[in-house]
């Protein structure tokens, strides 16, 4: 049975930095990638980074790029977020997600393209 779960969310002063991590069970999780979304309040989900299963390449969406990382351990079946120099805009819940096939490489950024999904960690972010 496939389970991630999130952790590391909290709320945070702008400017503030902080580190969610997903833990992954179930699945061969060295062999897929892995995305982080979000969902603020009222509006739909959004693509917030993405790595790949062996790790050598990362995306990221616009609004993000340069604030944050995205790494894996897979030794630890665990993916990180690093949030550096949040802004009150990133308020949302964050979700982790496997993709839909092992061995993956490609840039996906619409959750369609992802299968699992963890129920997520609130992360505010205060003005």
């Amino acid at each position: 049975q496939v389970q991630l779960v999130e952790s590391g969310g909290g709320l945070v002063q702008a400017g503030g930095s902080l580190r969610l991590s997903c833990v992954a069970s179930g699945f061969a999780f060295g062999t897929y990638g892995m995305g982080w979304f979000r969902q603020a309040s009222g509006k739909e989900r959004e693509f917030v980074a993405r790595i790949t299963w062996k790790a050598s390449n990362t995306y990221y969406a616009d609004s993000v790029k340069g604030r944050f990382t995205i790494s894996r351990d897979n030794a630890k079946n665990t993916v990180y977020l690093q949030m550096d120099s949040l802004k009150p805009e990133d308020t949302a819940l964050y979700l982790c997600a496997t993709d839909r096939r092992a061995y993956s490489s490609g840039n996906y950024i619409r959750q369609n393209d992802y299968d699992y999904w963890g129920q997520g960690t609130q992360v505010t972010v205060s003005s």
